[in-house]
């Protein structure tokens, strides 16, 4: 789909772009095609697309996948989408006017033998992901394009300056297998700010079972709420000093340690303490 056609539906429709949706959309064909690549599609292949827009990497995805579910919140934009796709409606497209982090939210299901491939809409990114991202029953694989500075925070390392919660829940199931960078250019209208593709799968083997999982949520979340102080101190508010001394200790961390110095695996050594405790 060409920036020209992008500006001929928006215009024959009277359709002005809502900046607090992140409505900004991808219309360079490169870039549509690496994103495609990378998620390495097979007609077995069962899609979600959060955000579709106008359709162009929908169009791409229903060439190679077998299946899509698009969830599109603007109303105006599903009644394009129809459009475009009426071929394609009600499969191998299946289309729902919805706001994806409800629906999500609302309607539990199992999405292990899915992929998750999208261009995310700014404002919801990382509550989205957070909220796909999460046990057993979260996709397969992630490919999904992203504002630079928060796929950033998912590549960080402890110790990095954008290290913190996002990192830490969506690492817990996924690793990171592969990223490239998106020009604002290639977007309509551009945003402010470049963006990046990535790519994530799914752990083969769970790092905490589910229930513990809860454990380590509540951990990450407080152990950063104010990341410039000692991990300890924070974490007293939830558990008992004495327990949380004695874990420490047998991690060899000190007590005067800050959350963004521990790497993945100590924060899970820990939950597995703190949970037996």
């Amino acid at each position: 789909m060409k920036l020209s056609e992008m500006r001929d539906w928006l215009e024959r429709r009277d359709i002005v772009l809502t900046k607090s949706l992140g409505q900004n959309f991808l219309h360079d064909a490169h870039q549509l095609e690496r994103i495609v690549s990378a998620a390495a599609l097979t007609p077995n292949d069962r899609v979600l697309e959060i955000g579709p827009g106008l359709g162009p990497l929908t169009e791409l995805l229903l060439a190679r996948a077998g299946e899509v579910l698009a969830i599109e919140k603007d109303a105006r934009l599903v009644e394009v989408l129809r459009e475009r796709f009426a071929s394609s409606l009600p499969a191998p497209l299946q289309l729902l006017h919805a706001d994806a982090l409800d629906y999500l939210k609302s309607e539990p299901r199992d999405w292990s033998h899915w992929k998750l491939v999208a261009n995310l809409p700014f404002s919801v990114a990382s509550s989205l992901l957070v909220e796909l991202a999460a046990g057993a029953r979260s996709p397969q694989a992630v490919v999904a394009t992203l504002q630079l500075e928060v796929a950033q925070r998912l590549m960080a390392q402890a110790g990095d300056d954008d290290y913190g919660v996002l990192t830490l829940l969506v690492g817990l199931d996924f690793a990171l297998t592969g990223w490239f960078k998106i020009p604002s250019g290639c977007f309509f209208p551009a945003p402010d700010v470049d963006s990046a593709c990535f790519c994530l799968v799914r752990r083969e083997q769970p790092l905490l079972p589910e229930n513990q999982r809860e454990i380590f949520r509540r951990l990450v979340k407080r152990a950063f709420s104010q990341r410039r102080k000692m991990m300890l101190k924070l974490l007293k508010q939830d558990w008992p000093k004495e327990k949380l001394e004695a874990a420490l200790t047998s991690l060899n961390i000190s007590f005067q340690e800050r959350a963004e110095k521990l790497s993945l695996e100590q924060f899970v050594a820990l939950t597995n303490l703190l949970a037996g405790a």
